[in-house]
């Protein structure tokens, strides 16, 4: 099933989310396991099937990065999953740094004015990394776009620790 046919849009790596929720709430509305309680089990089994892989491809679509993932898999590109390295030096030494700079915040003066700082930073790398995705979807270039998702898989895990960091901060 083609995650983007079963909800109505043209495969693209923008789309419109609050027409995408719309249509997952007619399909699970319609798909519902509740309304085949009274139907034969293989009906039953059937709609319990669908509303699972209704539920499966609503996640993964309204989610940019894992909407990128599911476009490049639909070109051949699986790299979902995967546990391949980056081959981009310049970008495994920033990761470095970046690794560095957020070990560096849990033991910083003031916590609450510089993790603000580097939240603005990994942000703004994680546009200019999309906007660069954008760009490769547009001219095919699979492989760049490979390399580039990998790359925002990385900044926002990095933003997603940085978020449990100043978490943790405000627990103390």
């Amino acid at each position: 099933m083609n995650y983007f046919e079963l909800f109505e849009f043209p495969p693209q790596l923008t789309l419109d989310t609050a027409l995408l929720a719309e249509r997952y709430r007619a399909l699970q509305q319609q798909y519902h396991p509740d309304r085949f309680a009274a139907a034969p089990e293989s009906d039953r089994v059937q709609a319990l099937q669908h509303a699972a892989e209704i539920n499966a491809a609503y996640q993964t679509l309204k989610d940019g990065l894992s909407r990128a993932e599911y476009l490049l898999a639909l070109q051949g590109w699986d790299i979902r999953g995967e546990q391949q390295t980056l081959q981009d030096t310049d970008f495994l030494m920033q990761q470095l740094e970046w690794r560095e700079e957020l070990e560096a915040l849990r033991q910083h003066a003031d916590p609450d004015a510089a993790i603000p700082v580097f939240e603005q930073r990994i942000s703004s790398e994680y546009n200019r990394l999309s906007l660069q995705l954008e760009a490769a979807f547009i001219a095919a270039d699979w492989p760049l776009a490979a390399d580039l998702i990998r790359k925002l898989k990385f900044v926002r895990k990095l933003r997603d620790e940085l978020s449990r960091l100043e978490d943790s901060l405000m627990d103390l």
